[in-house]
């Protein structure tokens, strides 16, 4: 067999070639493109650019959408072999999540791209396959039990963050908070969802950590295939960053295909039937559902992308929006001392216990705190779907079958024609009415857990999960940016992320 290096391939008048063939192809059928939107009578949305803008703008990739989009509610990129239609406009959220729900699902293309990270999980299919976990997955989440251990999990991580925090907080040093929720959630989530103690905060588990990275780099990886025309020639070759992308999922699958058989054995050598058995989500699969190590596998990593990234990445922005505003951050802290009648914080583990669940519903400032932050920064900042067949969307702009149809939470938190011209600050007040008390809005306007058939899961168990972490934390710490002129962004990736972690100073809150 024969091996070639990516730096051998880059060098060669044969890569060259085959670069500058492609290149020219599309530059052609773009010509093509545009001569059949000329003459075709239907109203298509404006051009905003082509796949290589998105290229060439790939790390401030939602940045550049959102100034798109203020041009344009709807518009268009041109691509090689379809066109993709983003959108802002309520309206037609509404339309693609909800009204023609059938005509826009993931399709092949969203599938193909995604399959090599999430298989065949809920964030990939459609179809029977889709509704058959979503059906499980649904019962799961609405269950007392599962709700009841949730709670628990969240609570004595957020303790050992506490702790962790408290060492810091009597010393000098910085820390990336970031860091320290990514390894939270993760502790959190293998707990809920298998059972199973990884114990990353406190660093005893070398292959969590390997598990980690693999799974936050292939997350890179699978988004910068939709701006990278050439990705599935550099699969075929093996290069580049998907052969980075091969090593890592390598990684992954180890790691899941090793924990799901571990669990297998477990219950079958085991003939207690007690709830502790029953109450992690993969064991409550295994009792329901087939025992393939593909399928659990695909239905684990889903669970893991969804209770790993979203929760750590929003308290991340969490933190930062706090630190950039010290007088919600105070106000914050007030509301979560108020509720649970706590004048000063003696013993980490007796406020903890406080927060319970009553208190968490009274803390209706933290609740329009954090979902303020998701509107300026959800978790997953862009939702892409395929059209089936032929369409108009609600503003009288053509769909084409095939063209990939997007709607855009990071850019729509921005849009001042929905939330007025102060849609770029940030003020948890716009989510309280005159009492104080949480409003929602239209979830096709804040899009940040989608809406329809789609919408999230997870949403409540999110909430719970964040609330606890922040309750306790910002109940006993105070936060500050270690370095206030530092710009802080995202890294572009399937999840919103803080590129390159948010370093803080930590101080006991008296």
């Amino acid at each position: 067999m024969l091996v070639l290096s990516m730096e051998f391939l880059s060098s060669t008048p044969f890569f060259h070639a085959v670069f500058w063939t492609i290149i020219l192809s599309l530059f052609f059928a773009f010509q093509l493109i545009a001569a059949k939107v000329r003459k075709n009578k239907k109203k298509y949305p404006p051009i905003g650019g082509t796949v290589f803008h998105h290229l060439l703008n790939f790390n401030r990739l939602h940045h550049f959408m959102t100034d798109l989009a203020r041009k344009h509610k709807t518009y268009r990129i041109l691509g090689p072999f379809r066109n993709e239609i983003y959108t802002s406009d309520p309206a037609n959220v509404e339309y693609i999540l909800k009204t023609n729900f059938d005509n826009y699902g993931k399709g092949l293309y969203n599938y193909n791209i995604l399959k090599d990270l999430l298989g065949d999980g809920i964030f990939t299919v459609d179809g029977d396959k889709w509704r058959q976990q979503r059906k499980v997955s649904s019962y799961e989440f609405s269950t007392k039990v599962l709700r009841d251990y949730s709670s628990v999990i969240f609570q004595k991580n957020a303790v050992k963050v506490a702790h962790i925090l408290s060492e810091i907080a009597t010393t000098s040093k910085k820390i990336d908070i970031q860091d320290i929720f990514m390894k939270a959630t993760l502790d959190s989530i293998f707990k809920v969802a298998f059972g199973v103690e990884l114990d990353s905060m406190c660093g005893s588990n070398e292959e969590g950590k390997n598990f980690r990275n693999a799974f936050d780099n292939a997350s890179a990886m699978t988004v910068r295939r939709y701006v990278d025309v050439l990705w599935k020639i550099k699969k075929f070759l093996n290069i580049g960053s998907e052969a980075a992308m091969k090593q890592n999922t390598k990684i992954v699958n180890h790691f899941v295909y090793k924990l799901i058989s571990n669990k297998i054995n477990q219950m079958r050598s085991s003939n207690d039937d007690s709830s502790t058995k029953r109450e992690d989500i993969l064991s409550r699969f295994l009792q329901v559902a087939e025992t393939d190590p593909i399928y659990l596998r695909d239905i684990s990593l889903s669970f893991i992308i969804a209770g790993k990234d979203t929760t750590a990445g929003t308290l991340s922005w969490f933190i930062y929006v706090l630190c950039k505003h010290p007088d919600i951050q105070e106000k914050v802290a007030q509301e979560v001392r108020e509720v649970t009648s706590t004048k000063r914080v003696i013993n980490v583990d007796d406020f903890a216990a406080s927060v319970t669940e009553e208190a968490l519903e009274n803390m209706q400032y933290l609740h329009a705190t954090i979902t303020e932050t998701l509107r300026l920064y959800p978790a997953v900042p862009v939702d892409a779907k395929v059209c089936f067949s032929d369409d108009t969307l609600p503003d009288g702009f053509h769909v084409r079958k095939g063209d990939l149809v997007a709607y855009q939470p990071y850019a729509m938190g921005r849009m001042k024609f929905l939330w007025g011209d102060d849609a770029e600050e940030f003020r948890p007040e716009r989510f309280l009415n005159e009492n104080g008390v949480f409003q929602p809005e239209s979830p096709f306007k804040f899009t940040a857990f989608q809406a329809g058939p789609r919408i999230c899961l997870g949403k409540e168990f999110a909430y719970r999960q964040m609330k606890i972490f922040a309750a306790i934390l910002l109940g006993c710490f105070t936060f500050k940016m270690s370095d206030e002129t530092k710009n802080v962004t995202y890294r572009t990736m399937l999840n919103l992320h803080i590129d390159q972690g948010l370093e803080v100073c930590i101080s006991h809150r008296n």
